[in-house]
């Protein structure tokens, strides 16, 4: 198999649901010019994420549908798979999801957000079941903030199941006084970025990391290598795409099928 090229769009956060689209049409474009064969979003990127002090009024099914649909077309004029970052309803409650499209505009399926973080509960519904998706050949999973940084079976699940890379789309801003890095995985910041390290490491996976862009950020976005190394990954705080070749011949399920479970 050929190499890949991914792009993770580590674009700015949006001022509201209508323009969180445009910035995500924009992406796709820019990454399909880019050579990328899939482009993934943040956590929520889609109508964007409802988290103080940027609260939000809930969006309604309707427009989810229709900002899905916009992001299909520009799949589809882009000819480019896209790992949209958004929200869905099942029931009358919104889950938080990845909303798979591919070259075509078609909708490969979502992966919903199955752990959510306990300040979630009140605003989300859980999912409960986990998907593998394809990209010429290439199977990636999808674990979504905190179930990829706190729960390692989420990860595990999917390499197990044939994923030589699992995206991890998440949302995370710079709080009053904490500690904001200029280095990748600096001893000095939170556990996050050194999860995106473990998770490969752990696997024999890759692991493709995806934050916006806001001053003094406290996690990028980045590419780990299956052997835990990192490969890439975009300086703090500057919008753009982070575009990187894999090569998936060093992503191999070794490490994930040897676990053992006990009871």
């Amino acid at each position: 198999m050929t190499r890949l090229r991914i792009a993770l769009a580590n674009i700015e956060i949006p001022e509201n649901p209508e323009d969180s689209v445009v910035r995500a049409e924009r992406a796709v474009t820019s990454a399909a010019a880019a050579g990328a064969r899939v482009v993934c979003f943040p956590e929520a990127y889609v109508p964007g994420y409802p988290w103080p002090p940027r609260s939000r009024k809930a969006v309604s099914a309707d427009f989810l549908e229709a900002a899905h649909e916009r992001m299909a077309r520009a799949a589809r004029e882009s000819r480019i798979h896209v790992v949209l970052g958004t929200e869905r309803y099942v029931s009358d409650k919104p889950r938080l999801t990845a909303l798979v499209l591919r070259p075509d505009g078609g909708r490969a399926g979502c992966q919903d957000k199955v752990q959510l973080d306990p300040e979630e509960d009140s605003l989300y519904e859980a999912g409960s079941d986990r998907r593998i998706f394809d990209v010429d050949g290439f199977r990636f999973g999808i674990a979504i903030c905190h179930e990829g940084f706190r729960y390692p079976e989420t990860v595990r699940w999917a390499v197990s199941n044939g994923a030589q890379l699992v995206f991890l789309p998440h949302y995370s801003e710079a709080e009053p006084g904490a500690f904001q890095p200029t280095e990748f995985a600096d001893p000095r910041n939170s556990f996050h970025e050194k999860a995106f390290l473990c998770r490969a490491a752990e696997n024999n996976c890759y692991v493709a990391a995806v934050n916006c862009a806001s001053p003094g950020s406290p996690t990028t976005s980045a590419i780990i290598r299956p052997d835990g190394t990192l490969l890439s990954h975009q300086p703090y705080g500057k919008p753009g795409l982070l575009v990187c070749d894999i090569d998936p011949a060093e992503a191999t399920p070794l490490l994930a099928q040897r676990l053992r479970t006990y009871s």
